[in-house]
Formats: C-alpha cells, structure tokens, sequence
C-alpha cells in the first residue's frame, strides 16, 4: 500500500464496509477522494456533502448519530478541528455523541498553502476535551486498521489525524494497533517517542546517529489518552527520552508525556523537541523540511540537538 496516501486507505476500507453496513454515512465539507466518490456514486443514501461548512458537518453528523448512523465527518484538518470547536465541545465531548472526525493535512500536510492550513495545535485541543479519542496515522496500514475498528462503532468520539502526503508503510499488515503505541525500534542510549509522519523521521534520525556509534530506540504512540498502564512499564526501562513532534508545544504529544512520567512518578531523563511558542507561527515557503528549519526541526538541526543532549 506505499503507492497510497493515507487518506486513499483509509477511505477505500470504509467505502468497502460500507457497501456491506448501510449504518455507515459520511458527511464531507466540500472534500473528495477516489473512495469517496465511490461512496457518492454506489451508496448516495450514505453520502452528504454539505459545502464549505465543517461545523454544519459537525452538528448534521451528531444528528445522524443520535438516529444509530456510524457517521464519519471528513475536511482538511485545520478546518474540520478548529473552525468547529464549539460544536466539537458540545456534541462529541459534552454529550458524548460517538462521531468520527477524520482530517487530512496535520502538521505541515498543506506546505504550500500558508499558516492557514498548518495545523500544529490539534493535538493539545483535542485531548483537552474528554470522551474523544485521537488517532495520529503513521502509514497505510494504520489508516486503514483505524477505519476497520470505527467502522465497527465506537462508545466515544474519536479525531483521525491524516497526513497528505505519501510515506512509506513501517508495520505490517495484520498488526494489532491496540495497545495504542509499538516499540519499533529497540535502542540503549535514548528513546525517540513521537507520533505521526514525525515517526519516519525520528527512524531517519536513529539510522543517521547509529553511525556515530548512539544506540536510539523508536516508540510510536498513535493513540491519545496514553495507555498509561501499557507503557509506564516499558518506559521505566529507559535511560532517557525524547519526544519528537510537528506541533507547537504547548499541549502537544511532549505535555502528554511530561504528564505520563510525573502522573506515573517514572524516573527518567526527558526533554521535548517540537515547535517552539516564541516562533509562532511560518510564512516560509520551500517545502516541509524548509518549515521545519524555521523551527529548528528539520534533520540536521534534531540530529545535533539530540548528539548535544545525549
């Protein structure tokens, strides 16, 4: 599935159990995809597209659920997250109203299109609202287990994080994401936990310092709340851990960490690389890797920070 983006997987494994569950309905804000216009032209009892207006998807699709629909909402991230948190807050969080809202484009997905389209704050909104899930993809095979287990209902909210770019598949299929995060890449110096296409990075960056003889491991956590008891075991076992995130880091997947370790009173040395607040927000163009220098993100920049740490 390598040739695929996420987002293709994802949607092609809910186009196909949807032909077989007609519970199952998407509602889009003006979005398309192959899988989606198949979805559109095979099932149109099971497809809504209400425009350039993600909130009145939020609020149609809570409607639908409340009926025993399996609603799945779909947007570009930014969009679909943080034009529409009031509805967010009251029917998935407060009312607990179970609603897939899956978005493409996190992180620097959209670099081409400016600051509006960067989304670097979803993680740290999102987990503040109880009874939602967040599922950050790494590759293919994730998008489209992920799509398997919503399509089959969930008791809460859940918020699909895509990215729109094409990566390489790291897991096989078959794989049980269930834990919530996979140890996939054992090292004795350091640990790399990150989340998302930041994954592939911190696995470029652990082949790169294992040249200068520093042994890092891998720790992909796709699943927020933390599974705090999963991990807390295989993190005390650790000499010392970074977090690697394309987020501000304020509330980000380093905070849910730093919450982890002191919640769970792990001894270990910690320190969090992501987006700095002072840096605001980037006008820069050139690519995803020429925002992250901005940032003092890209390889290069992580690779020195993380030598200098160790």
């Amino acid at each position: 599935m390598d040739n695929l983006t996420q987002r293709d997987a994802f949607w092609n494994k809910v186009c196909q159990l949807a032909r077989l569950d007609r519970d199952i309905v998407v509602v889009t804000a003006d979005m398309g995809a192959p899988a989606l216009d198949s979805i559109r032209k095979e099932l149109a009892g099971q497809f809504v597209n209400v425009g350039i207006a993600e909130q009145n998807a939020i609020t149609l699709a809570a409607g639908l659920a409340l009926t025993g629909k399996n609603v799945f909402t779909y947007a570009i991230a930014p969009f679909i997250t943080l034009r529409c948190l009031e509805q967010i807050r009251v029917e998935a969080a407060m009312m607990k109203i179970p609603i897939n809202i899956v978005g493409v484009g996190a992180g620097f997905g959209y670099e081409d299109s400016g600051p509006t389209h960067h989304l670097i704050e979803d993680i740290a909104v999102m987990r503040a609202f109880p009874n939602i899930t967040i599922h950050s993809i790494t590759d293919n095979v994730m998008a489209e287990y992920v799509a398997q287990k919503l399509c089959s209902k969930s008791l809460n909210a859940n918020y699909v994080r895509l990215d729109r770019k094409t990566f390489p598949d790291i897991y096989q299929k078959g794989t049980d994401f269930s834990k919530g995060f996979s140890v996939i890449r054992e090292g004795k110096d350091c640990y790399i936990l990150t989340t998302g296409c930041m994954v592939h990075t911190a696995l470029d960056i652990a082949k790169q310092l294992e040249k200068n003889k520093i042994s890092m491991g891998v720790v992909d956590i796709f699943t927020l709340p933390i599974n705090a008891r999963l991990l807390a075991p295989v993190v005390k076992k650790m000499k010392k851990i970074v977090t690697l995130e394309e987020h501000l880091m304020a509330g980000g997947l380093g905070s849910a960490v730093g919450e982890f370790v002191n919640d769970n009173e792990i001894n270990v040395k910690f320190k969090r690389f992501g987006l700095p607040m002072e840096k605001g927000y980037c006008y820069k163009y050139g690519g995803r890797e020429a925002i992250r220098g901005y940032y003092g993100l890209d390889k290069k920049s992580l690779i020195k920070k993380i030598k200098e740490y160790i």
